[in-house]
């Protein structure tokens, strides 16, 4: 499946009265404290025209201003449409797109340890994103190739997605040229009136909590949304030090920066795609350091899904998180409680679906084949209960009569197929079959997994005059400045 369609409800942990006062906060926020743009004049002319109150780098907005200008404009929903259209993604209710982990700088897997992540690994889970089904898309900077020239490295990124997948991806944002090159090289892929009338690639534009957004992040938002191409506009916040540590007062500042952020783009041009993002994190108050698959964060993205089908915008957040170095136990149950609540949410964009370690500092073979499985799992919890003859199977038990079992029955030759989501690298079997097979842990059992999948990895058909335009294209490029490590 290209996606998941929902038919279970959002759980949902706020009363509207509860949900009404944050916004009435955020907005009290974005009134009397504003936003700081920080090295980024354009901007600030933009807000003004607007209608905000700059003064300074400070930009204040009138009561209700923000939230007015993104629900007269921004879409509800919107495709993201894929080299291969079979592969296109529909973000907004009711689906979720489940996409990979992002922008770690290291990359571990069972043979070599923690190392430096190179191009090589890049094009690798490019390759593993592409040939697992349960990721619906190829994500953006899958890691970070540090063996490349940091202001060059985007194109060798957007091109390995164009290149390794024909599944819908993302462009970079760590300058605005960086997500101008993305778009265009889009525009190459699809065609430049292609582009102008459909979204073909998204951005990522982050905060600087609290309450300040700069140059690259703006500015990559206006990349995009000038062009039509959609933007995640997420704040990035570890709950105590960038916001207070309550969850009601957390969401509050993420509403505020979001909307002043999802704004900017609808000022850019209306009816631009863009996506309300949200990442909080608890951290430990003793050390400092991230803490993931804890309630609190997942409160707040209950909290913020509701705050986002409140402004009538697709929604973004994450899961299978882990602060652990290595897929171990704590890595399994830190992910599964940062998973299921995304997915029962309602999160219509899932990053960091399969890979994340280390609190997002290591990219993991192991882990993203172990978390992919278990993704593939939401094909069937988002499914719901049926509620049908078949799913009732009144008959059948009818028939059966007591004391019978129903492996034999009619209804169960019919079902039996896909009845149960069944995992492809858990060990169900006897202890001494698992003994006898080699007694394989579940992440000996992944490292096989992502080996035997680069193997047998064949790429899709691309285009020969198309490809043979962006290497061109992307060879001028870098010849036309200087390599640099900013």
């Amino acid at each position: 499946m290209p996606y998941l369609t929902r038919q279970l409800k959002p759980v949902e942990v706020l009363s509207d009265e509860s949900l009404e006062q944050i916004e009435h906060n955020a907005d009290t926020l974005l009134e009397q404290v504003g936003v700081e743009i920080v090295g980024y004049d354009e901007a600030l002319k933009i807000y003004a025209e607007a209608g905000a109150d700059v003064d300074g780098t400070r930009v204040r907005f009138p009561r209700g201003m923000c939230r007015q200008i993104v629900q007269a404009s921004a879409p509800s929903s919107f495709t993201q449409v894929a080299r291969n259209p079979k592969r296109s993604v529909v973000i907004g209710d009711p689906h979720t797109v489940l996409v990979p982990a992002y922008g770690s700088p290291f990359v571990r897997d069972l043979d070599g340890g923690r190392r430096y992540a190179t191009i090589d690994d890049f094009n690798n889970f490019a390759k593993l994103a592409y040939m697992s089904p349960s990721m619906h898309h190829n994500g953006g900077t899958l890691c970070e190739p540090v063996d490349l020239p940091v202001n060059k490295r985007h194109y060798d990124m957007v091109y390995a997605h164009m290149k390794y997948s024909d599944k819908a991806f993302m462009g970079s944002v760590t300058h605005p040229d960086r997500a101008a090159d993305s778009v265009e090289m889009a525009r190459i892929l699809f065609g430049g009136d292609f582009l102008e009338q459909n979204t073909v690639i998204v951005g990522l534009a982050n905060a600087n909590s609290p309450m300040s957004w700069d140059f690259n992040m703006l500015g990559s938002a206006k990349a995009y949304a000038e062009s039509n191409q959609a933007t995640l506009i997420t704040p990035f916040i570890l709950a105590g030090a960038m916001s207070p540590v309550t969850v009601a007062a957390c969401a509050t500042q993420t509403l505020a920066e979001a909307l002043a952020g999802m704004a900017f783009t609808q000022i850019v041009r209306p009816g631009a795609p863009v996506i309300f993002g949200s990442f909080a994190s608890s951290m430990s108050m003793q050390s400092g350091a991230p803490t993931f698959g804890t309630p609190e964060p997942a409160m707040v993205l209950y909290v913020m899904a509701q705050l986002a089908r409140r402004v009538g915008v697709p929604f973004r957040s994450g899961g299978n998180f882990t602060a652990s170095k290595v897929p171990d136990a704590q890595a399994a149950y830190e992910s599964a409680i940062s998973f299921l609540p995304a997915i029962q949410a309602g999160v219509n964009f899932l990053l960091h679906s399969a890979g994340w370690l280390e609190g997002g500092l290591a990219m993991g073979y192991e882990k993203f084949i172990i978390d992919a499985d278990q993704a593939s799992m939401m094909t069937k919890w988002a499914e719901g209960v049926t509620i049908d003859d078949n799913g009732l199977a009144l008959q059948s038990m009818l028939d059966n009569g007591p004391g019978n079992h129903f492996l034999g029955t009619e209804h169960t030759l019919a079902n039996f197929e896909t009845a149960f989501w069944s995992s492809h690298q858990s060990d169900n079997n006897s202890f001494e079959q698992w003994l006898d097979e080699g007694a394989q842990d579940s992440v000996a059992r992944a490292n096989e997994t992502w080996k035997r999948m680069l193997r047998d990895y064949e790429p899709p058909p691309l285009d020969e005059a198309k490809d043979e335009e962006l290497t061109e294209w992307i060879a001028k490029q870098k010849a036309s400045f200087p390599d640099s490590d900013v």
